[in-house]
C-alpha cells in the first residue's frame, strides 16, 4: 500500500520517501512538508511501533504544524478496525496542528484494506497520494 501511495504522490510531481521505522529517525519528521503514515490494524487501533513514533514525537511538537498529512492502514477482516486505526492516525496528526484532506468519495478519511489490496485500493492509495501530494506542493511548492 506504501509503495502504491508513492506512485500517487510522485505522478503529481511532489518528491516521495519510503520510510521503515527500523530505519527512521524522529528527527527526520520535521524535514518533511508531508507525512503519510500506514499502519497494520490490531485491535482496531494503530500498531505499537506507530503508537510509540507518535509519543516520541512530542519532542517535535509544534514543529508540524501546518505540515500536511494521510493515513492508510489494513485488517484480516472486516469491522477488523481499520477504519478506526486510520482516524486514530489523523487524531494524532491534527494534535501536530497538521493539516489532512479528507475525500468525498471512496474512502472519506484515508485507505483501508481488508487483506492483500485488490485493483480498487491500489486506486485508492494512489488517490491518497495524488491529494496528499497535490495539497502539500501547493501549500509549499
Amino acid at each position: 500500500m506504501a509503495e502504491e501511495v508513492a506512485v500517487g504522490v510522485k505522478s503529481v510531481g511532489a518528491e516521495a520517501v519510503l520510510c521503515n521505522l527500523d530505519d527512521f529517525s524522529l528527527d527526520q519528521l520535521p524535514d518533511y512538508d508531508g507525512i503519510i503514515v500506514g499502519s497494520p490494524t490490531y485491535y482496531g487501533l494503530v500498531s505499537g511501533p506507530i503508537k510509540v513514533l507518535f509519543d516520541r514525537s512530542i519532542v517535535h511538537h509544534g514543529k508540524l504544524e501546518g505540515k500536511v498529512g494521510g493515513a492508510f492502514s489494513s485488517a484480516g477482516v472486516i469491522g477488523g478496525g481499520s477504519e478506526t486505526a486510520v482516524l486514530s492516525i489523523i487524531q494524532m496528526m491534527l494534535v501536530h496542528g497538521m493539516i489532512v484532506q479528507g475525500q468525498s468519495k471512496g474512502h472519506h478519511y484515508g485507505v483501508v484494506s481488508i487483506g492483500a489490496p485488490d485493483e480498487k485500493v491500489i486506486e485508492q492509495c494512489r488517490q491518497l497520494g495524488k491529494r496528499t501530494g497535490a495539497l502539500t506542493l501547493k501549500l509549499f511548492g
